[in-house]
């Protein structure tokens, strides 16, 4: 009996680790292009190197892009926490049969293609007195829309965890008003679920490519723009981009997963 239990987990594994090279490989596959000097004929490159590396993180076009998706990703991302944790305070302190009617509306976004919704923001904003296409404010907006979802079931599920009524009851007991039980009681729990959900959201965010591209294109260069722009360009810089691009993601997702293995 122990010996079939063992035979299928060995099983198991085995499928695992094949799907995940699978996987693997095309990733693989571009960065040892990202790194080599020629590949065409051979079946290895004939050489490695990082100059495609150096000439990316030196381009001065890819450094703008860069920085400016990291300011309309931060912004929005600003923005959804300035509105979402007052909102989410109140409703599940003050009127909790509230939040079965939030979770309807902030699954809106969801239920429009962005393409879709993009036609309509152009024909808003494209003129007039609030004329913002071409313009970050509009991504900014865009982006925020997209972030609330993840931002919302985040942070409720984390004020249901730690009891929030009982937390803000205990702490007025001691004598603090409602808004410095908020700020110094409840705020400081939800912190690690907070930076989880900022995280999380923000590697969604930075991968964003048809609200960016229909709304700004190259007026305001997003790093996934400028990666569609420089698709005719040479496979090996485009191979770094990729690579570079997937990494800082990585990162931001591997930050945000040991951040919810700390909290739990």
């Amino acid at each position: 009996m122990r010996a079939d239990i063992r035979s299928g987990g060995w099983y198991h594994r085995l499928v695992v680790y094949l799907l995940f090279l699978i996987l693997l490989l095309p990733l693989a596959g571009t960065l040892l292009y990202s790194l080599a000097t020629s590949w065409s004929a051979s079946l290895l490159p004939s050489g490695l190197t990082l100059k495609w590396y150096a000439a990316l993180w030196s381009e001065p076009r890819f450094l703008a892009a860069f920085g400016q998706s990291l300011l309309v990703c931060v912004g929005a991302l600003l923005l959804s926490v300035v509105l979402i944790l007052p909102l989410l305070f109140v409703v599940h302190y003050h009127f909790p049969r509230l939040d079965a009617l939030m979770n309807i509306l902030i699954l809106l976004p969801f239920a429009v293609p962005p393409v879709v919704s993009s036609v309509g923001l152009l024909q808003l904003y494209g003129s007039g007195p609030m004329a913002m296409v071409g313009t970050p404010w509009i991504l900014i907006g865009c982006y925020f829309t997209i972030a609330l979802p993840f931002m919302y079931r985040a942070i409720t599920n984390n004020l249901q965890a730690i009891n929030l009524r009982d937390l803000m009851d205990a702490a007025q007991l001691l004598g603090a008003s409602t808004w410095q039980a908020a700020l110094l009681v409840v705020l400081p729990n939800l912190r690690q679920g907070l930076m989880v959900a900022v995280l999380l959201s923000f590697s969604f965010l930075f991968g964003e490519f048809v609200f960016a591209n229909l709304l700004v294109g190259t007026r305001y260069e997003t790093l996934q723009v400028y990666l569609n722009n420089m698709r005719n360009s040479s496979g090996h810089f485009n191979s770094a981009l990729v690579i570079s691009y997937f990494a800082f993601v990585l990162v931001l997702t591997w930050v945000a997963n040991r951040l919810n293995k700390d909290k739990t």
